[in-house]
């Protein structure tokens, strides 16, 4: 399966490296990349998991575009964010 996500919240390599760690632990994705610019995550997997990568993405607060983008979802952002740039 192949998919492009554009997502809300995505500001930064920061971010990039978060989204990258957390998708990659998903099981059957083997191949991520992320276009800061244009807030796209495109998503190379084994299995048709594209529900759960969703889910993963809003639980780090990078919701798709088009799904509520709460006050929540911002705040995680932000500190995923902080986090991705730590581990980077």
């Amino acid at each position: 399966m192949k998919a492009d996500i554009q997502i809300e919240n995505l500001k930064c390599g920061g971010c990039a490296a978060t989204i990258k760690k957390g998708i990659l632990g998903i099981d059957g994705v083997n191949e991520i990349d992320i276009d800061i610019e244009k807030s796209i995550v495109s998503i190379a997997s084994e299995k048709d998991n594209l529900a759960e990568i969703k889910l993963k993405l809003s639980k780090l607060g990078y919701p798709e575009v088009g799904d509520k983008n709460s006050v929540l979802h911002k705040a995680k952002s932000y500190v995923s964010c902080a986090v991705g740039r730590m581990d980077s």
